[in-house]
């Protein structure tokens, strides 16, 4: 498995080493072991999926208290997958960090807490699998606009699908610093 950290400390791209044969591909999606020695930290607590179409964007999340570690990966088609540093006083606080996840790659992405994540579909249908190290608290929801200018996410598609509640979501300048999580 290569392991690559991205320009965010802690969000890391998994590479799992890939088996093929003429009967299809075979790999390893999750191992407590291999994954702890590669610098993912955490327990997982909940799995989830979704499904979506192209242009669907969803984000960006974050909990906080409660915060959540991801390790998200594609099933089926491809996405342009985002964090964003929502941590007060990290040196790359307000910085994002994106990568093209697929099916067809077989990458992943581990986003710490104290991340917003989002992503936008680029194939015609997308089916999305994360591992949680939290379990979901909607009283701890938060979100940070997908469009923050201050932020100047580089979105592969210039006017995706959004949900009303994702829609509403404020910049990150405009959240309480005592609502977001620390370093």
């Amino acid at each position: 498995m290569k392991v690559t950290e991205t320009k965010l400390p802690g969000v890391l791209r998994f590479e799992p080493e890939v088996f093929t044969d003429e009967r299809g591909a075979f790999w390893e999606t999750w191992s407590k072991q291999r994954y702890g020695n590669a610098g993912q930290v955490g327990e997982f607590v909940q799995d989830n999926v979704s499904t979506s179409a192209k242009g669907v964007l969803r984000g960006l999340h974050f909990q906080h208290p409660y915060g959540q570690g991801k390790l998200v990966q594609v099933l089926l088609g491809e996405v342009y997958d985002v964090a964003v540093d929502v941590r007060v006083g990290s040196p790359t606080f307000g910085q994002w960090a994106g990568e093209v996840l697929s099916a067809e790659n077989q990458c992943q992405l581990f986003i710490p807490p104290g991340f917003a994540h989002g992503f936008l579909v680029t194939s015609e249908r997308a089916l999305f699998a994360y591992k949680c190290t939290e379990f979901y608290h909607p009283e701890a929801e938060l979100g940070v606009a997908w469009d923050d200018p201050d932020i100047g996410i580089t979105w592969p598609i210039a006017n995706p699908t959004v949900s009303e509640k994702d829609g509403a979501f404020s910049k990150l300048s405009g959240i309480d610093r005592e609502r977001l999580p620390e370093l």
